[in-house]
């Protein structure tokens, strides 16, 4: 973190899911019960890895969050089952993505009393990807949208769509930073065009989101989550 400027930065974003709150777990019960839904015809690997592949064949298709992954299982229910999947089972795929909608938001430690601290001496945002109405909703029902300047929900996080975002807010570069817990959406595409970003891993990683381990060791971040407090010794 010595790497930025404190003094230069006026606007920090943060990521939302798994950043700002619990998010993937939510994805990974509702995976397990769709495999289980599935275990007389396949084994629970193959069933994973069908559905991985498919998820990531329909991104650009349906886009990121609960409802491409919704349609995402249902067609791998019925490639697997070539066909024979039961009315009952598409119900119950259909009830796993309800479920996930309406989940309780359940912020990370320390969120709310460092947004607290950075409240008036930044800028703030939240720049997530995603359903709209999803995170909307998500973002409402978190108890800290008040916080918040500005959100934006954006359908894939390029180095192109954070770029639109400063330009259309009249942020420069060198003032910006972004928080996240994607090394390969939240800071990256930060580094490409030439502002700063500090890394916050995350317990659990969509495999889409994978980098190696070198990729994660190599850029600023806080090892911890619950060290996140940590940014106020800059400010």
């Amino acid at each position: 973190m010595d790497k930025i400027n404190w003094k230069e930065v006026k606007t920090i974003a943060f990521d939302a899911d798994d950043t700002l709150w619990r998010n993937e777990e939510i994805f990974m019960a509702a995976q397990e019960d769709f495999i289980r839904l599935l275990l007389d015809y396949h084994s629970e690997d193959y069933i994973k890895s069908h559905l991985s592949a498919i998820q990531t064949r329909n991104l650009a298709i349906f886009g990121y969050g609960i409802k491409g992954f919704t349609l995402s299982m249902i067609e791998t229910a019925i490639e697997l089952t070539e066909g024979r999947i039961l009315g009952r089972e598409i119900h119950e795929i259909i009830r796993l993505a309800k479920a996930m909608v309406s989940e309780p938001i359940e912020l990370l430690p320390n969120i709310e009393s460092i947004l607290q601290q950075l409240q008036g001496q930044f800028q703030l945002m939240v720049i997530t990807k995603g359903d709209l109405l999803d995170q909307e909703s998500k973002l409402s029902r978190s108890g800290v949208a008040h916080y918040f300047d500005y959100v934006e929900v954006v359908s894939n996080k390029t180095p192109e769509a954070y770029e639109e975002i400063l330009s259309r807010y009249q942020i420069k570069k060198s003032e910006f930073l972004m928080i996240g817990n994607s090394l390969r959406s939240d800071i990256l595409p930060i580094l490409d065009i030439g502002s700063h970003a500090i890394h916050i891993p995350y317990a659990f990683t969509w495999d889409h989101e994978q980098v190696s381990e070198s990729d994660l060791a190599s850029y600023p971040h806080i090892p911890k989550l619950t060290e996140i407090k940590e940014l106020s010794l800059y400010v």
